[in-house]
């Protein structure tokens, strides 16, 4: 078989490296890929926003099968695009994927359907959205309606600082055409989840639990960013909080989707907050997360190509999804001065991280100059290693994630650590 993987990030390294361990498997081609992923497919310099491009591509080559990662040409219509040429592919049509691309449409149909979520307000004028902030007790969170690289989210403590983030949303433009409309929620508190889901519209799979450190810095400090690591299971996440997220949200929103004659198909991503009230929808997106998806699919058992088969032909129940016990980290390593302004083209060293056991290298910015490794981005690789327990696979991480340079390199140091605390609590 040939695949086509569209997209160029570590959550694209990832499914990648799971992809190819199918014997089925002859060719696998990534739209456009990037450094590292070089080393397991053929990289091919066609954006994954290219929509035409990748049309082209996959119908000159023949491609068998496609899976689309990314949130933007899913939102385009990629997979649309690929079906009205018979080519199978694994991720939501454009009418599916709108349930992250617009935050106004998912927010409607929580309230349409009953799904837990945070009460709302939504606007299309800033006025009429800064006379709402100053009204309404803080604190509250500022959504951009559209997509906005995973940054589009401002939670504000107070009144002067949820005008400050209507302004720079709505007025200043900082997530382009993305912040014309915003959505404003009441603040919710909890530990927060990820869990990403398998659905074919008739079954929801979840896959291994996980939790995201989206702040630059340690204990939860500096700018948000696109995620500087991840550990699973989340330990907050309960087999008895499990079974309650499949009955009040999990399949619920499945048959939503349903019923709104926009059938989703491909990987289901819930944002949750574990509230006082019960879990809480926070977000939805249409694809696999970053960087989520270095630590899930590692810890998954059972072919992933065969999964992302039987989603598109609508027949999920039939397959045996499985994960490993244990557990697994991924330390996120980024360019200097990252979510900010950064330099590219620094030499890395890898220091023999990717060879050791349990243990994977994923290439989100990275490029090759003149036979040399160098960064291409803000977050540059992602260390994940497994273990039996969580401290086992925190420590394979830290110790990869050490032996590899390359100038103005940083991470959190305290990835996992909040969950280690909750593990021990546990005891």
């Amino acid at each position: 078989m040939k695949l086509m993987v569209v997209g160029g990030g570590g959550r694209e390294h990832a499914l990648i490296r799971m992809l190819k361990k199918n014997p089925e498997v002859e060719k696998i081609y990534a739209l456009p890929g990037n450094g590292g992923i070089a080393q397991d497919a053929e990289c091919v310099n066609i954006k994954a926003t290219d929509i035409d491009g990748v049309a082209r591509f996959a119908a000159e080559n023949r491609i068998d099968f496609a899976v689309v990662a990314p949130d933007d040409p899913l939102a385009m219509g990629c997979v649309d695009r690929l079906h009205a040429l018979g080519i199978p592919c694994f991720g939501p049509e454009a009418r599916a994927a709108e349930i992250e691309a617009s935050k106004v449409f998912s927010k409607r149909l929580m309230q349409k359907y009953g799904i837990p979520t945070a009460r709302c307000e939504v606007f299309d004028d800033a006025e009429a959205a800064l006379a709402y902030v100053r009204s309404t007790p803080a604190p509250l969170v500022v959504k951009a309606d559209g997509l906005a690289l995973g940054k589009g989210v401002l939670i504000c403590k107070n009144t002067r600082e949820a005008e400050e983030a209507v302004r720079h949303t709505m007025c200043d433009h900082a997530f382009g055409k993305s912040g014309d409309r915003v959505v404003i929620e009441e603040f919710l508190e909890g530990p927060e989840v990820s869990v990403l889901a398998f659905t074919d519209g008739k079954a929801m799979v979840p896959m291994v639990s996980s939790m995201d450190h989206k702040r630059a810095h340690d204990g939860d400090t500096g700018l948000n960013t696109g995620g500087m690591g991840t550990i699973a299971p989340n330990p907050f996440y309960t087999s008895e909080v499990a079974e309650r997220c499949m009955r009040e949200i999990f399949l619920p929103t499945m048959r939503a989707m349903n019923a709104e004659g926009r059938t989703f198909k491909g990987c289901l991503y819930f944002g949750l907050m574990l509230t006082k009230d019960g879990p809480k929808v926070i977000e939805y997106n249409c694809r696999f997360g970053d960087p989520e998806t270095q630590v899930v699919l590692p810890l998954l058992d059972t072919d992933l190509l065969t999964i992302m088969r039987a989603v598109e032909e609508e027949r999920l129940s039939e397959v045996d999804v499985r994960f490993k016990g244990g557990a697994a980290c991924c330390v996120i390593l980024a360019s200097g001065g990252y979510p900010e302004a950064y330099e590219k083209g620094k030499a890395i060293d890898l220091g023999g991280a990717d060879a050791l056991a349990d243990t994977w290298v994923f290439h989100s910015g990275t490029a090759v100059k003149d036979g040399q490794l160098v960064t291409s981005g803000g977050r540059v690789l992602g260390v994940t290693a497994t273990g039996d327990t969580l401290k086992t696979a925190i420590d394979r991480a830290y110790d990869a994630a050490r032996r590899v340079h390359f100038d103005g390199m940083f991470m959190r140091s305290d990835i996992g650590k909040r969950a280690l605390e909750v593990e021990g609590y546990h005891g």
